[in-house]
Formats: C-alpha cells, sequence, structure tokens
C-alpha cells in the first residue's frame, strides 16, 4: 500500500510540472468538483443523516449550498483575483515597474471537523483548487459516512497526484502531520489545534488554524426581545449546538431576562417540538463520549428549559441554564452542544472586562437598538468575527473573511480571504537598462543631502 509520504512526493512532483498553475485548468477543476457534488447530493444528505442527524434542509442549508456559493464566486472573480499586481515604485528605485504576483504554495494539507463534516472539508478545498495548489484532505474520523462519501467524489473525479483523501483516526493524523506540506489549513479543537502547530514549526510550514473557543451572547435591555429570542433559538441549536461559531453562553441585562427566557422557552417548543430528544430532524450528538460529557454537565446545572436526553438516539433537547455564575464548570470551556448558560449583568461596563479577561472568542453576538452600546462592544471586545441583532450568519458569506484571533485562531478564508490565505504574494521590482541612477552608486561623496531630500 501507498505510504502517505509516497502521496505527498507524488503531489510535490505533479505540482512542479507546473500543472496547477493555468487560470483554465483552475476553474475546470472547479467546475467538475461542483458537478460530482450535484451528482452525489442524495449521497451527501444521507451520510449528513447518518452521522449527526441532519435533516435535507439542515444539511442542504449549512453545508452542500455555501459550497456552491463559494464555488459560484471564485468561478466569477478567479481572472481578477489571480492577477498580478502593480503597485507604486518609490523615486529612489526609479527608473523601476513594481509587480506583485500570486503564486500557489504547493502541496497543502486540509484537516476538517466532523461537526460540519461536508462544508469545513469542500470550502478550503475550494480556495485551494483556485490558487492552484495540489491538496491532501483529512476529513474526521468520527463522521465517517461523510468522509466515504468525500474519498468517493474526490477518487472518481481527480487524479490522486493532484487531490487525495486520507482517512482514519489519530495515527492518519500522526503520519500526515510528520510530512513536510507547503501549507497546513486545520479546523478544529484549540488542543489539536496546538499539536498541528507544533508539527508544522519543526517544517517551518505556514498554517492557518480555524479553532473555537467561548462566544458570548450579549442581550442589551434595549434589544427587541421576540426577535432576538426567535434568531437565538434558531442559532443555538443548529446542529445541536455543534457549531464552533454557536452562541456558548448568554449575558443578558437583567431587566429583560425573564421576558427573553419566556419567548425562547416559546420559540424552542415551536421549532422542535414538545420533545426534541423524539424529534427525527433534531440533530444528534456525534458519539456517545461527546453525549456523556454534555449530560455531565447538564446533571451539574439548573436547567429551567429541557435537560432531557435519548440514548438510544444520542439526542439531548435544548437545554437553558439559569443562575450561572462565570466559576462554574461549564464556563470553563467551550460547551459545543445544546446547552445555553444565562447570566445576568447591570452594566455594560462590567460584561466588557469579563470578555477582556478571557481568551478571545471565536465570534461575538450583540442584540440591541443602542448605537452607544453597539460601538462600545465593537469598539472595546476582540473576536473573529460576529452579528449584530443576528447570530451565526456572518459565516455564511464568500464576501467576508471568517476566521479567529489569539486563542480562537489564526488567518481567515472564504472567497477572496481563501485566494489571499492560499496564495504566496511574490513581489518583483523590474529595473529598466537603458537608464540608470548613479545616486547609489559609490563612491557618495557629499550626496547625502540630496538623498534626505529625496526620501523624506
Amino acid at each position: 500500500m501507498e505510504t502517505v509520504k509516497e502521496k505527498v512526493d507524488k503531489q510535490r512532483s505533479f505540482f512542479l510540472n507546473q500543472n496547477t498553475k493555468d487560470i483554465k485548468f483552475r476553474k475546470r477543476q472547479l467546475i467538475i468538483l461542483k458537478e460530482a457534488i450535484a451528482h452525489n447530493e442524495q449521497e451527501i444528505l444521507l451520510a449528513l443523516k447518518k452521522d449527526l442527524n441532519k435533516s435535507t434542509f439542515e444539511g442542504y442549508a449549512t453545508e452542500i449550498g455555501m459550497v456552491y456559493e463559494e464555488i459560484g464566486f471564485m468561478l466569477h472573480n478567479i481572472n481578477r483575483l489571480a492577477k498580478s499586481k502593480r503597485v507604486r515604485t518609490p523615486i529612489t528605485l526609479f527608473p523601476a515597474v513594481s509587480r506583485i504576483y500570486k503564486e500557489p504554495y504547493g502541496v497543502v494539507l486540509i484537516m476538517s471537523p466532523w461537526n460540519y463534516p461536508f462544508q469545513l472539508a469542500m470550502v478550503p478545498l475550494i480556495g485551494a483548487i483556485a490558487t492552484g495548489n495540489c491538496t491532501m484532505i483529512k476529513p474526521s474520523n468520527y463522521s465517517s459516512n461523510t468522509s466515504a462519501v468525500i474519498r468517493k467524489i474526490i477518487t472518481e473525479n481527480f487524479k490522486p497526484e493532484y487531490i487525495s483523501v486520507v482517512e482514519g483516526g489519530r495515527e492518519a493524523n500522526q503520519s500526515l502531520l510528520e510530512q513536510k506540506f507547503d501549507y497546513i489549513f486545520f479546523t478544529g479543537s484549540v488542543a489539536i489545534g496546538r499539536t498541528v502547530m507544533e508539527k508544522a514549526a519543526a517544517h517551518l510550514t505556514p498554517v492557518t488554524l480555524e479553532l473555537g473557543g467561548k462566544s458570548p451572547c450579549i442581550i442589551d435591555k434595549t434589544a427587541d426581545i421576540k426577535t432576538t429570542a426567535k434568531r437565538l433559538a434558531w442559532a443555538k441549536y443548529l446542529n445541536a449546538g455543534q457549531t464552533c461559531v454557536a452562541p456558548d453562553y448568554l449575558l443578558i441585562h437583567e431587566s429583560v431576562k425573564e421576558e427573553f427566557l419566556k419567548e425562547l422557552k416559546k420559540n424552542i417548543q415551536t421549532m422542535y417540538g414538545e420533545k426534541p430528544q423524539e424529534n427525527e430532524n433534531f440533530p444528534k450528538i456525534i458519539n456517545e463520549k461527546h453525549f456523556e460529557r454534555l449530560n455531565k454537565l447538564i446533571a451539574g446545572g439548573k436547567v429551567i428549559v429541557g435537560g432531557n436526553s435519548n440514548p438510544a438516539t444520542l439526542q439531548i433537547e435544548p437545554t437553558v441554564f439559569d443562575q450561572v455564575s462565570w466559576s462554574d464548570e461549564i464556563m470553563q470551556e467551550e460547551i459545543f452542544g445544546p446547552i445555553f448558560p444565562v447570566i445576568t449583568y447591570k452594566e455594560i461596563g462590567e460584561i466588557v472586562e469579563k470578555i477582556n479577561s478571557r481568551p478571545k472568542p471565536l465570534a461575538l453576538y450583540l442584540f440591541t437598538t443602542s448605537k452607544s452600546v453597539e460601538k462600545t462592544i465593537l469598539g472595546k471586545i476582540s473576536f473573529g468575527g460576529g452579528c449584530v441583532n443576528g447570530a451565526i450568519l456572518h459565516l455564511a458569506t464568500s464576501n467576508m473573511p471568517f476566521g479567529g484571533v489569539g486563542d480562537s485562531g489564526m488567518g481567515n478564508y472564504h472567497g477572496e480571504a481563501s485566494f489571499r490565505t492560499l496564495s504566496h504574494e511574490k513581489s518583483v521590482l523590474k529595473k529598466y537598462v537603458r537608464f540608470d541612477v548613479p545616486l547609489i552608486y559609490p563612491p557618495y561623496g557629499n550626496r547625502v543631502n540630496l538623498l534626505k531630500k529625496i526620501m523624506k
């Protein structure tokens, strides 16, 4: 059987033969990928159902549809994004022309997670194809059904020396990370992200880390409570809370807490039914390990909504905790499940200080109609990205970069940001030979005064 090293070596050889740099070639591969996905849509949706119990609507909206949109963006913009750019040349370098060229790195490793197993493998791949890289994809072993469909799509439509898939668990991950790649794009937990960065450092390989963390959701006293409750009942429990940018915990002004909780409970029942843990369209927890972890958290909190689970299907109903403090166990790590802890506040300044004392979150959501509150939160708190009067939706566009900051990640992607991330910007200054400025050549004599005038 071919080793991982042999696969990487073949991809590097294919890349060095200049096979991937032609823009027409890249466009053709994007079209092939889109057609292959369309041909396998039902299999993808079935795999998502098996792995996470995603409904057809949720599977298409959050996985397949977003991939189609990203392909469309790249096909429409690739000529512009790949084109070299002329920039200003300082007078001291006259006569010359300065240009920036976009070139692919070479062989890219994409390591994708299990929570959105199709989309989070395909969107980085689209960026890698558009920028002219060869790619090795390592999908999550937890979402094995979706991983198998990804492998099928790739192996049936692309040469392995161009794009290939490596399946498996920790051993496969370790074997891949021992190899020298030209770029590593990782989406997953902070703990594994540290390992990826450590392994990449041995080869001086650049990385993008799309991680997670505890993303706060703030509800100001001026918020439209009915709309807020409806939007959060959807955003928090989408994919049963197994979303890296899900609102992790709620900070709500004490004056509107009871009204909001009443509306939230009503919307949960409307959207997911009286027994969501028995709803055939409500997503399940990925495996027993995470199911048990979440149930332990539920057992240690004051449950005011939900709290029930179904061991037979690994479903946990939307759950809300009250009387939560910053020191509680549930506030120490990312929840990654359908549990919503609620903390009240009196003044906006106190939560700014609290959030800033913790690791920088991947996302932040603010519900308010106050421009001053909006200015305070957006200006004083650092986070990867977010929404005002909404949640999660900021990542569902190819027109804005998506990524973390600090402990929640480094680098970003989607649309033009993917092109920047997976391309090296090569700066080239071209001098004209017919005219040469003698100023820079020794002996310098008393030219320093002239130089000072030019370079001020």
